[in-house]
């Protein structure tokens, strides 16, 4: 797994705003991969009256919503988001791209994000065929992934996030809907939640990914969920990623990512190249000793944990 990297990916320009371009900076200078234009993409999971309005949003310089500013680059810079991530997906690689997109619905846009990468990359490998397992580890619910997918037995999402905090939902009833019953997996973490309980709800759920099958993981590789994040109360390290990272390698053939969260310009590269590290069966290049949770949190956590078990007991082995 490598970075895949475009300058264009900085056009998209959001002022003082959690998520802007010093993000992809703070990774210093980067071999570049131009990013494929992924506009034909977008009707896969997008209406062509939403694509309408991001494109005139994004001329005039204006908000989507409350949390989601544009700019003048920002329409070229989202849809060379997709293409990377497709790219990402078909080489197995990580598109470190931005806009994020794991918030965004197909008609509207959604906490600081405009098109769903990781969704449409999704959908694309799922009408060849594929069976596709979305492994969401940004510290925020990824609630327009999980809506586009609700429905479908051909896509797993599966999120491991901060509950309660934004997006408001992404408890453990919240298992899909129809034939996808089952095949949407929540795992809420308390405020609090150091690499231990993050661990832990890692390794719980990764027997269902693993009895899913998927041919292809794709990973909303979101960062956000480390102790000195500015959005978010949980508490992991670098270390964390570097260990799901060879978790996945271990279990799954072919993986790609693609950026979503991660607002700590100094920590968030170390995040990065542990979880790549990881994945690639490289040693770890930055270390962190690991944090440990509260015995009060960690009650929480087990309550939560309990509930999910319940919730999906009915159609996979624990």
């Amino acid at each position: 797994m490598k970075l895949l990297y475009d300058p264009v990916f900085l056009e998209h320009n959001t002022g003082m705003h959690p998520e802007n371009h010093k993000r992809l900076e703070a990774f210093g200078p980067l071999p570049i991969t131009p990013a494929p234009n992924g506009e034909t993409y977008l009707p896969l999971i997008h209406t062509q009256e939403y694509i309408e309005k991001v494109k005139r949003s994004c001329a005039g310089g204006l908000h989507l919503d409350q949390d989601t500013a544009t700019s003048p680059g920002s329409y070229e810079a989202a849809i060379r988001a997709v293409g990377a991530t497709i790219q990402a997906a078909e080489q197995g690689d990580f598109a470190l791209a931005r806009p994020p997109g794991h918030h965004a619905y197909p008609e509207r846009a959604s906490g600081f994000c405009l098109f769903n990468n990781v969704s449409i990359a999704a959908e694309h490998l799922a009408r060849q065929g594929k069976k596709v397992l979305i492994c969401d580890f940004d510290g925020h619910l990824g609630d327009g992934t999980s809506a586009i997918f609700y429905e479908s037995k051909q896509v797993m999402y599966w999120s491991i996030h901060q509950f309660p905090a934004f997006p408001g939902h992404g408890w453990t009833n919240e298992i899909g809907k129809d034939e996808g019953r089952g095949y949407t997996v929540m795992a809420p973490l308390p405020p609090g939640s150091g690499d231990d309980i993050f661990m832990n709800a890692f390794t719980s759920f990764l027997p269902i990914a693993e009895q899913f099958q998927p041919d292809i993981v794709a990973v909303s590789a979101g960062f956000d969920a480390h102790q000195y994040d500015l959005l978010l109360e949980l508490r992991t390290t670098a270390g964390l990623y570097y260990r799901i990272g060879e978790l996945l390698r271990e279990r799954f053939s072919h993986i790609f990512a693609t950026l979503e969260g991660g607002y700590n310009v100094e920590e968030l590269p170390k995040c990065v190249y542990n979880f790549i590290s990881g994945i690639n069966g490289e040693p770890i290049p930055h270390p962190e000793k690991p944090t440990e949770s509260s015995l009060q949190v960690w009650q929480t956590y087990e309550l939560n944990l309990q509930s999910a078990i319940m919730h999906l007991r009915q159609f996979w082995k624990f």
